[in-house]
């Protein structure tokens, strides 16, 4: 069930640790001529774990004030400066970009950044393909919308690729609040999914995507109490136009 809650619990959560991308940028991190040098390892690189973050806010890049009837107060990190590391892990480059900047990036700016490290490269290029290309690396979970942390959800299980057997997907309303460009990127990431063997379930009023479907499923022919009936089922190319308001639409 690829549903649309947030794909972390910890504000540190991003799209780049969700799909597994950050893993291979900490290790090319690591082997830079000064990471070897100061003997600097991938956990070094990493937010979640005390080494290289910084120790005042943990690796958030701010700190946060509870206040007692008001919202809380996010105040960027007086050491760190919101760079979440500390002053020499940061010194640490790739093609003149440290850790941090990186996770400043955008989707398809990483992907041109990183075009020759062909491990990253497979792992982020999902993220774009669902049409998140605008969403930073390092962007926290908890500013994502719904409909973005499920295309998230949606471009770690591409990139997994075929590695993972048969699998039944279920998308509830995965169009919502998607301008018309995004769902054709949406539509071509569920046909990769079934290109790598997979079954997709839609639950779906968008008439897009019902006429992009191998079969139909319409039930009716009202909402609520006037529903609940099998108005047609099949492919939608056959579906009569005088049998509910799908037939009519599509």
């Amino acid at each position: 069930m690829v549903d649309q809650n947030p794909i972390g619990k910890s504000s540190r959560s991003n799209p780049v640790t969700y799909i597994k991308a950050y893993d291979e940028i900490r290790e090319l991190y690591s082997k830079q001529p000064l990471s070897k040098m100061r003997g600097f390892q991938p956990k070094h690189f990493s937010f979640n774990v005390d080494g290289g973050r910084c120790d005042t806010c943990k690796g958030e890049g701010e700190q946060v004030v509870e206040m007692q009837f008001l919202a809380d107060v996010h105040l960027t990190c007086e050491v760190c400066h919101g760079r979440r590391f500390k002053d020499e892990i940061l010194e640490v480059t790739y093609r003149e970009k440290n850790i941090f900047q990186v996770l400043e990036m955008s989707v398809d700016e990483a992907l041109d950044f990183f075009k020759d490290e062909k491990d990253i490269l497979q792992k982020i290029r999902p993220l774009s393909d669902v049409g998140l290309g605008y969403v930073k690396l390092g962007q926290s979970s908890d500013t994502l919308s719904g409909g973005e942390a499920q295309r998230v959800k949606l471009a770690s299980f591409l990139g997994k690729g075929r590695s993972q057997g048969h699998i039944l997907f279920v998308f509830d309303e995965p169009t919502t609040g998607l301008h018309f460009h995004d769902i054709r990127k949406l539509l071509a990431s569920f046909n990769a999914l079934i290109d790598q063997g997979h079954s997709i379930l839609v639950i779906e009023h968008n008439t897009d995507v019902i006429r992009s479907a191998d079969w139909v499923i319409d039930l009716g022919p009202e909402a609520g109490d006037g529903g609940g009936s099998l108005v047609y089922a099949g492919v939608p190319s056959k579906m009569p136009k005088n049998t509910g308001y799908t037939g009519k639409f599509i």
